[in-house]
């Protein structure tokens, strides 16, 4: 997990593959830029889109809440 003024989060791509929808960055970045992917509901083509607590990411007829402590 990163950080910045903001507070903690993480990458888009680094997310998908923690949750096991991608093996690895490579696959990430492919399945965000052909818009596969939605963030809040919308589609999202930047691989490194910063998510936060209390996202939601769509992916492939799954959904995941971001909990950014859980991933530690």
């Amino acid at each position: 997990m990163k950080q910045d003024k903001q507070g903690n989060y993480i990458e888009l791509a680094d997310f998908l593959k923690l949750k096991g929808v991608v093996g690895t960055g490579g696959q990430a970045k492919l399945l965000i830029r052909a818009e596969k992917v939605r963030v809040n509901e919308e589609i999202e083509t930047r691989v490194r889109r910063k998510l936060r607590d209390g996202f939601r990411v769509e992916c492939s007829g799954k959904s995941f809440a971001v909990n950014i402590s859980e991933l530690k």
